[in-house]
């Protein structure tokens, strides 16, 4: 994945945030110390970032320096203040008590007889101990860089495992992901990104903007956005400049005029072939590693994204077929076509109620539809009869359970169907059919689709009899709960009828309540 960065800002971009200066601690009871100090360190620059001293004249005042900056990155800390060994006890604070680890602590001393330098670097967890004598202008230049080219180096070490850590932590999130839109998972992922870049305070991105474009050929479509472009209608001028900015970049491998120089662009590649990218801009530039992490992150996020568009495909293909399956029941019995769109609706509505996920009651509602499937292997003579079937006949319907079971037992997408089809005339007292099974060991999906059948069949006209109400539809049911019903699904439909849902349903769906 190649990433395209301007490297010095544009005359026409918008100012940007300096990077923030370098923190140093200098801790000594002496102000003409202190103030040479900082008379020696005025110009330095480390990394085109200035120093901003903060100076203490006790471990009492340097504690409440560290509370207020916890993101110092070199200490000078003198040995004797308040007390002979006050510095080294300021070390001890900050290595303990803080686990502060990255800061690099450089002791400075006018008393060498009092902590000697063997002593204290064996038992203190230093960096430097210099003898006040020694820090000329150069040595103290000297020091201090090498100080904070250790901070630096440790910090990109820090931020390439926490990224690494988090990276791991989020790609399983990013697999698992279920979105009822790709613009929730679009939105998650510029999410997870976002969250990459601020991994505390190692890192220096403060605020962050981003947009996460997908491109088929030459179309871009903007999917998410965070920050400045949160709200896309009152920044369409902004946006639009940016995709333009963008598309030209990825397809022309070219550096975009316009690109704030604290911008980035992280395509999303799988392989070849460009998914889509992410923009970031920051109120101060990304380090190399904090980019590294990003990139890293796009290249999980392509994946990912390729993966939820199979999965939609998938989902998509899924509905076609039930669909297909039951405009075949439907040519077959013109009578149950918005019967069966009913079913559909009552199962969603019951799972619901029952406390079922919304994902997953929208996917029984769904496999219900087919639950009268297997009819289609039933002689229109015995299926249209007008009138009450004979034995012989009542039993040849009752084979449908099992065709239906037979025509959807070929796909493992289709197993929940199935089991509706197979199930949904089981009694919970054992004494349905095609098996004969009870009580729990009837799959919930057909115990719901159970109920959800027999009333829709009551309350619908037939050329063999009248519609009943949807009361005495539900007396019926609830005078066969336990018997032939799942009880807590009988409670669930009362409840949806309570609620006047029934006869919403049956408004919308063709039938008055």
């Amino acid at each position: 994945m190649k990433l395209i960065r301007k490297e010095t800002p544009d005359i026409q971009a918008p100012d940007t945030a300096r990077e923030p200066p370098w923190k140093v601690l200098v801790v000594d009871d002496e102000p003409d110390v202190r103030q040479l100090t900082a008379l020696n360190l005025r110009d330095f620059q480390f990394e085109n970032r200035r120093l901003e001293l903060i100076e203490a004249g006790s471990s009492v005042e340097a504690r409440a320096c560290l509370a207020a900056h916890p993101d110092i990155a070199v200490a000078l800390i003198d040995v004797v203040m308040e007390t002979d060994d006050a510095g080294l006890q300021l070390v001890e604070a900050i290595r303990s008590e803080l686990r502060n680890e990255m800061m690099r602590l450089i002791i400075r001393t006018g008393q060498a007889g009092v902590a000697p330098e063997r002593y204290v670097i064996d038992h203190f967890d230093i960096d430097d101990y210099k003898d006040k004598t020694e820090l000329t202008a150069q040595k103290l230049y000297t020091t201090v860089r090498s100080a904070l080219k250790s901070f630096r180096d440790l910090n990109r070490i820090e931020l390439n495992r926490q990224g690494l850590a988090r990276v791991l932590e989020v790609t399983p999130q990013l697999y698992q992901m279920r979105c009822d839109t790709l613009s929730e998972f679009f939105r998650g992922v510029l999410t997870q990104i976002i969250g990459l870049c601020r991994l505390g305070h190692s890192g220096f991105i403060s605020t962050i903007d981003g947009l996460l474009l997908t491109q088929e050929g030459k179309e871009v479509c903007l999917q998410a956005g965070v920050g400045e472009f949160d709200d896309p209608e009152h920044k369409q001028e902004r946006i639009q400049e940016v995709i333009r900015m963008c598309s030209s970049s990825v397809l022309g491998q070219n550096m975009p005029a316009g690109l704030r120089s604290d911008a980035m662009i992280a395509p999303l590649r799988l392989g070849d072939r460009l998914l889509g990218y992410v923009y970031l801009e920051s109120a101060s530039l990304l380090i190399e590693a904090e980019r590294e992490m990003i990139l890293i992150m796009a290249d999980q996020c392509a994946a990912a994204l390729e993966n939820m568009r199979l999965n939609m495909s998938l989902e998509e293909s899924y509905d076609h077929v039930v669909g297909m399956l039951a405009m075949v029941a439907e040519y077959k019995d013109t009578a149950t076509g918005a019967h069966i769109r009913r079913i559909a609706e009552y199962t969603r509505r019951l799972s619901l109620e029952l406390g079922i996920d919304e994902k997953k009651a929208e996917a029984w509602g769904k496999a219900s539809r087919l639950h009268d499937v297997g009819k289609v292997g039933i002689a229109d003579a015995i299926l249209r009869k007008p009138g009450k079937l004979t034995p012989e006949e009542y039993a040849v319907i009752k084979t449908h359970s099992d065709i239906g079971a037979a025509i959807l037992n070929h796909d493992p997408s289709l197993a929940l169907a199935r089991d509706i089809a197979y199930c949904h005339h089981e009694r919970w007292d054992g004494q349905g059919y095609p098996r004969g099974i009870a009580g729990p060991d009837i799959p919930m999906p057909a115990r719901i689709a159970a109920v959800a059948d027999v009333f829709d069949a009551l309350i619908s006209p037939r050329p063999y009899k009248d519609a009943w109400t949807i009361e005495a539809a539900m007396a019926e049911i609830e005078k066969e709960s336990g018997s032939r019903y799942d009880p807590e699904v009988v409670q669930a439909a009362l409840r949806l009828h309570q609620r006047g849902e029934l006869d919403e349903i049956l408004r919308s769906h063709g039938l008055s309540g």
